[in-house]
């Protein structure tokens, strides 16, 4: 199953599980209305594709007033965003995330994925973040316990 982010933080809510305050947006205006109701003074414009890779292909920004917001979002809806997952063919922007921007003290990535080979389901867990995850286990030790 494939989900976005947005959906997944919906998800995480409604087990009391703390996530950034977001929503969801599929027009410019929309992507104001929801920075303007979270408050505060950064928010973080994220495209909604399935796969990884978004902020090193332009599709995560950082916005600090009302009306970057919703440049970014008319410059983002649309795009075709590349990333090492999509391929070069890249993938249709339709959907953003509009969260609040917060202090982060310690990044952590927890995935589930699915073992082709072994027709397994995989936890993945890691202390480096979610970012370049498979940079990361490449060049980390890694255990995998069955």
């Amino acid at each position: 199953m494939k989900i976005h982010e947005y959906q997944a933080k919906e998800i995480l809510r409604r087990f009391d599980v703390a996530v950034p305050n977001g929503g969801v947006a599929f027009t410019p205006v929309e992507a104001e209305k929801v920075a303007r109701n979270i408050g505060g003074d950064v928010w973080v414009v994220k495209a909604q594709i399935h796969a990884g890779g978004r902020g090193k292909g332009g599709g995560v920004k950082l916005a600090r007033t009302l009306a970057e917001v919703r440049g970014l979002a008319s410059k983002m809806l649309g795009m075709r965003l590349v990333t090492h997952q999509t391929g070069p063919e890249g993938r249709v922007v339709k959907r953003l995330l509009i969260e609040e921007g917060i202090n982060i003290a310690k990044e952590l990535y927890v995935g589930i994925t699915l073992d082709r080979s072994r027709s397994q389901n995989v936890l993945m867990a890691s202390t480096e973040g979610g970012v370049e995850i498979e940079k990361v286990a490449a060049e980390t030790h890694l255990q995998r316990v069955y």
